[in-house]
């Protein structure tokens, strides 16, 4: 498979929580990331938007993503500026 990534990812393993406005969060975990984007796996694809904020309350990080692309319990995701 041929990377199209413009930066590299690395391996982590962290808690995250998918923003959802005022209707809450949806638990995920964290793969993989880079300054531009990340990895995440989640238990379903039910409910999530295109558009949301990533938190990881561990680092203090709360990041506007975008997904880019989806399978059944994972996503990638770009980072957007705010």
């Amino acid at each position: 498979m041929e990377e199209r990534r413009k930066v590299p990812r690395h391996r982590v393993f962290k808690a995250g929580s998918i923003g959802l406005n005022s209707a809450g969060a949806i638990d995920c975990r964290v793969r993989n990331m880079s300054s531009d984007g990340a990895c995440l796996e989640v238990a379903s694809q039910v409910g999530i938007p295109d558009d949301f904020v990533l938190v990881i309350a561990h680092d203090h990080l709360s990041e506007p993503c975008h997904v880019v692309w989806r399978d059944a319990n994972r996503m990638g995701v770009a980072f957007r500026a705010a």
